[in-house]
């Protein structure tokens, strides 16, 4: 009897972080179904939204010591969903339906570009440095799609004055994402250590800034995070060679 207890008890699934994941999945859906309905707005707050549950699940998962393969699993579905689907399908109602082939083109590769770069990850999940991603990180470039559509749509931009940048932007992202540029994880992070008070100070700033224009703030930020990519491989790649040479 005890051990028939045991045994149901390993089969089942953390209950905690799955929520949040679940919470990030249906974030992302919610972005579809409103983007569908012409809500664009509401759409891309969505995205972020769901961007927050995804980055809460595994830190969750992580304090709570709850982390599991299904858990792992279940959170790159959601974000197959939540960062690849999602956006591309919002993107490409909003800006592209006048572009005929070349708006679903575009689509597709993002979409694409979010699953390799899933995949790629999960092969790679016990060799791959924790410091770095390999590729941006599916949120990130979903947060490019997302905060350029916020920004166009709070400024009341016209479609067809932005729609070719719009392409630039997904496609963009897509090959990035499957790149083999490195990326900060930030999972270096000690959220549990003491930091100097400043640094407190600097952070509700930070917050305080974003907040007052979140359209653009969050664009530029997740911008500057894309180009620093390929900026860190470089000066990567330059020190190595010094190093051989010396």
């Amino acid at each position: 009897m005890t051990s028939d207890k045991a045994s149901i008890r390993r089969r089942g699934i953390y209950l905690l972080p799955n929520l949040f994941t679940t919470g990030a999945l249906f974030a992302g859906f919610y972005a579809i179904t409103s983007a569908m309905n012409g809500r664009y707005e509401t759409a891309v707050v969505a995205i972020f939204v769901a961007m927050i549950l995804d980055g809460l699940d595994g830190r969750v998962a992580r304090l709570t010591n709850t982390q599991s393969e299904f858990g792992a699993q279940y959170d790159s579905l959601s974000d197959m969903v939540s960062f690849g689907v999602a956006p591309a399908l919002v993107m490409y109602l909003w800006a592209f339906p006048s572009l005929g082939r070349l708006g679903l083109f575009a689509a597709f590769v993002h979409t694409a570009g979010a699953a390799l770069r899933l995949a790629r990850f999960n092969t790679q999940l016990e060799t791959a440095d924790k410091r770095y991603f390999q590729g941006l990180a599916s949120p990130a470039a979903a947060a490019i799609l997302a905060g350029f559509i916020w920004i166009c749509l709070e400024h009341g931009y016209p479609i067809d004055m932005v729609k070719y940048i719009a392409i630039a932007f997904t496609i963009g992202t897509g090959l990035l994402m499957v790149s083999n540029f490195r990326y900060t994880s930030f999972k270096s992070i000690d959220l549990k250590g003491k930091v100097p008070f400043f640094v407190a100070i600097a952070m509700m700033l930070g917050i305080a800034f974003v907040m007052a224009q979140p359209q653009t703030m969050l664009f530029l930020l997740f911008l500057a995070y894309a180009i620093s990519g390929p900026v860190i491989t470089l000066v990567q790649r330059k020190r190595i060679m010094q190093e051989r040479k010396g």
